[in-house]
């Protein structure tokens, strides 16, 4: 998997990027990758990019991320021969919530097949309400993003 040590990152934009495979159940009649899947491939990658950047600190059962808003857009087809991988990065960070976009690759191409985009709240799962993004996470996000300005509200997708 992906060998990511964000107190080892140099000050320098470093991709996330998890290779995903896809399976023959993946794909449509057409003979392409189905448009709901782009979403467990995103889902994917979310999770190792939260693990690999926050390790233990994130709880799923305790306290973690919701998501609150998801866009989609597809830009070309992808097939069952095809062999891809999502690249994710925190693009912006608010109080409560966070903005991940994340790009799906095929074949090494440098323009992506699909572009996700989505809103994640942070949510106490006990007590079933939104919270403040903890201070040690936005510092370990921001470590692993240079370029994040840890200061600027969450669009709307």
């Amino acid at each position: 998997m992906y060998n990511f040590d964000p107190f080892k990152r140099e000050k320098m934009k470093k991709e996330h990027r998890i290779p995903v495979q896809i399976r023959f159940n993946d794909i449509d009649l057409m003979g392409h990758v189905y448009n709901a899947k782009y979403q467990e491939f995103f889902d994917l990658a979310r999770i190792q990019y939260f693990d690999d950047v926050l390790g233990k600190l994130i709880s799923w059962t305790h306290k973690s991320f919701i998501i609150a808003s998801v866009k989609t857009d597809y830009l070309q087809s992808t097939f069952l021969e095809d062999t891809i991988e999502v690249v994710s990065h925190v693009t912006s960070l608010g109080e409560k919530s966070l903005e991940m976009t994340q790009h799906v690759y095929k074949n090494g191409q440098s323009e992506p097949v699909a572009i996700g985009k989505t809103i994640m709240v942070c949510f106490d799962m006990k007590e079933r309400v939104s919270e403040i993004i903890p201070q040690k996470w936005r510092e370990m996000i921001s470590a692993c993003e240079p370029d994040l300005d840890i200061n600027q509200p969450v669009r709307k997708v």
